[in-house]
């Protein structure tokens, strides 16, 4: 038997304005206005960002900022040729990574357990499954704080993240997860976003054990 949730409910203890910015009215944006996108801007939201929760608090997402013709050039090398438009397009993109040596912050971040970078240290396998993991999290995260800022967003996928980790993160332990345009949409200008699509009910992705 299906049964329909009556979400009415339970109220939301964000008012509705918060809800449509961060979920129900965002969107996808593929068009951006000129306007600037600063350091400011994205340091805001990773301020917000970073007190979302992660595993033992480890923390690993990592990100870089792409700015300008020729460092857009060098980042659509590892895109689809489709998004380097809307790359360049875009103020600012964002670089999304997991840093694989999160082990090292973490006799900061996690106090309570002295010495546990240690283990992580000694086993790459499930730190990288860990640091992936968390960091993908963490991406969610900050896409939802960027918008909270005031920004629009357009995430898009790599078509070689080898490529980019071994050219961009030469030298580090950081391993892509995808790249965000930043800006700010133009209002009202067809193919600035899709027409909304379908989502899920509750009762179609859960069931209860």
């Amino acid at each position: 038997m299906t049964t329909t949730l009556d979400t009415a409910a339970v109220p939301l203890t964000i008012d509705d304005a918060a809800a449509d910015l961060l979920f129900r009215e965002a969107r996808t944006v593929k068009r951006f206005t000129d306007e600037e996108v600063t350091d400011e801007h994205i340091a805001a939201a990773y301020d917000l960002m970073r007190w979302g929760p992660t595993s033992m608090n480890i923390s690993p997402l990592r990100y870089l900022v792409v700015r300008g013709t020729e460092a857009k050039d060098r980042l659509c090398a590892y895109t689809m040729e489709g998004n380097h438009a809307g790359i360049h397009a875009a103020p600012l993109t964002l670089v999304l990574a997991a840093d694989l040596d999160f082990h090292v912050h973490m006799d900061r971040l996690t106090p309570h357990a002295p010495g546990i970078g240690d283990h992580f240290a000694s086993q790459p396998a499930l730190a990288d499954s860990m640091g992936r993991m968390n960091a993908t999290l963490q991406a969610g995260y900050f896409i939802t704080a960027l918008r909270a800022a005031g920004l629009q967003v357009g995430p898009m996928g790599i078509s070689d993240a080898e490529g980019l980790d071994a050219d961009l993160f030469a030298g580090t332990a950081w391993k892509s997860l995808f790249i965000v345009n930043v800006g700010h949409a133009v209002a009202d200008v067809e193919g600035a976003t899709h027409p909304r699509a379908a989502r899920l009910e509750a009762h179609e992705v859960s069931r209860v054990l």
